[in-house]
């Protein structure tokens, strides 16, 4: 399916191949005063501190002053900097400034904790871990420190916010700073061919690292921002924290292209989302499975600037048991997510009624360029659904994966296969997603690795079961049962287990 010709945002865009520093330089340069990043009015509940509201001046100086701050830790080009923020300014002012940095930015999942993270990291050998004091009561910095001892690699851990503990380096400074040294000179070949971002894909056999370039990021940015039809200095209101290629593709990246406004909401508080609604949002993007609730509560009327809601998919099979979506004035878009290999945007028809998925290419025409392929669509031979194009990552991480014993994401002449289950509609040049990815759990949003969690409970001292449920709202749930599920959630506390594994084990 062609999406026709681009926006004049994406039209507009510098060069055929920026990287997302040039990207955001050159909004910076056209709108130096204009609104850049805002966050959540409820930031000192989520995080402490009064609301951010950046110019694209200031946010500049700001990332300038992180990728300054890195440079001068002595580290080399390509260094990872792992980093788990909330949905708060800070996150996309230090993954820009990572990345002006000439370094890779590894943003981990919000749930994760010591258990989570450890393997992961070790794998990426990252030298530097930010975090921030708190979210909500959970002391993040903590966990930082917590994984850091674990992790050899890692030299450096700071934090934003407040009352920093002794070992972590406090960051919050660099918020207000009025002057930093010249970032650090570009690469004199193709920036934007350089790995810019680490997500997690999670498999049957364990989390994997997945690594895309700059143009592999755009391409995917391109895609959601064509669809979604969103217009020069769009303002968009986002709820997904940017820690997966589907939240940064649908978040970071339509931002740049249109250099509008970036307004962050840490999910979910329903009079703070509401307030920023009316905040002059013209586009929202949310997980799709609120949206009939926000619809059936009116959050989107008498809403007059909204144009377009984004409703994420990350149960793809769900897609086609969706309800309608309609709102005077708004138009709707899904986007389908294939873990961290594709995401598939479609806009509703005016009926509301969910698009199918496209059997023919979803191509784009940037201005002075041949049309690129964003993303292809096929049926394996095993009845898998396999994804090629622009935006599927094509890099092994780390070098020298394929000859270890680990899992790893592979990239075979151009193809990956997702694992989703469908079918092919030859009729109607479309394809139907028949069930979710084997062996992985997904709950709103988070995936884990089924064996891993059962291998986990089995080894804790009168161990327990638990069971994947299917769930409307959250796509699937995790249910345990034990003899003490006091000592049970006790026991996987101090492990460091993230608390949905922990909660499924409720207490009767």
């Amino acid at each position: 399916m062609n999406l026709g010709p681009p926006s004049k945002a994406v039209l507009s865009s510098p060069t055929p191949r920026p990287t997302l520093d040039k990207l955001f330089r050159a909004a910076a340069a056209r709108r130096p005063d204009a609104l850049a990043l805002c966050d959540p009015p409820n930031r000192v509940a989520v995080t402490g501190g009064s609301p951010l509201r950046l110019t694209y001046a200031r946010a500049d100086r700001i990332v300038t002053a992180i990728a300054t701050w890195l440079r001068r830790l002595g580290l080399p080009a390509d260094t990872v900097v792992a980093m788990q923020l909330p949905n708060t300014a800070e996150s996309v002012l230090t993954l820009l400034g990572v990345l002006r940095a000439g370094m890779i930015a590894a943003p981990i999942p919000l749930l994760w904790r010591r258990n989570d993270m450890v393997a992961p990291l070790r794998r990426i050998a990252p030298k530097v871990l930010i975090s921030c004091a708190r979210i909500g009561t959970v002391d993040y910095a903590d966990l930082a420190l917590q994984a850091a001892v674990e992790v050899f690699p890692v030299r450096y851990v700071a934090a934003f916010g407040s009352n920093v503990p002794d070992g972590i380096v406090p960051l919050d400074a660099l918020l207000t700073a009025e002057h930093s040294d010249p970032p650090p000179a570009e690469r004199s070949e193709n920036s934007a061919a350089h790995i810019a971002l680490i997500t997690w894909e999670a498999t049957a056999e364990g989390f994997v690292p997945v690594a895309r370039n700059h143009m592999e990021l755009t391409a995917g940015g391109v895609a959601a921002a064509m669809t979604a039809r969103l217009e020069a200095d769009s303002v968009l209101l986002s709820t997904l924290t940017p820690c997966s290629f589907a939240a940064v593709a649908l978040t970071i990246l339509p931002w740049l292209v249109t250099g509008g406004t970036l307004m962050m909401h840490h999910p979910f508080e329903p009079a703070s989302f509401r307030a920023q609604l009316q905040d002059g949002s013209t586009a929202a993007v949310l997980p799709a499975a609120v949206i009939s609730r926000f619809l059936e509560a009116g959050f989107f009327r008498d809403v007059p600037a909204l144009k377009t809601v984004v409703g994420l998919w990350r149960s793809p099979e769900r897609l086609s048991l969706s309800s309608a979506w309609c709102e005077r004035g708004i138009s709707f878009v899904d986007v389908a997510a294939f873990g961290e290999s594709c995401l598939v945007p479609a806009r509703r028809s005016a009926s509301g009624i969910a698009s199918v998925l496209p059997a023919a290419p979803i191509e784009a025409r940037p201005e002075g360029a041949e049309t690129m392929a964003l993303l292809e669509l096929t049926r394996s031979k095993t009845g898998t659904l396999m994804a090629s194009g622009a935006m599927v990552p094509h890099h092994i991480f780390p070098q020298g994966a394929e000859r270890s014993d680990l899992p790893y994401f592979k990239t075979v002449e151009g193809l990956v296969d997702t694992g989703f289950p469908c079918r092919m509609n030859p009729a109607a040049a479309s394809i139907t997603v028949t069930g979710p990815q084997p062996g992985v759990v997904s709950v709103g949003g988070y995936r884990f690795p089924l064996r891993q969690l059962n291998e986990l409970v089995a080894t804790i001292a009168g161990g327990g079961d638990i069971a994947v449920l299917p769930d409307a709202l959250a796509g699937q749930r995790l249910a345990g049962s034990a003899r003490d599920v006091h000592a049970l959630r006790e026991a996987l506390a101090r492990r460091g287990v993230n608390p949905l594994v922990a909660r499924a084990f409720a207490a009767h």
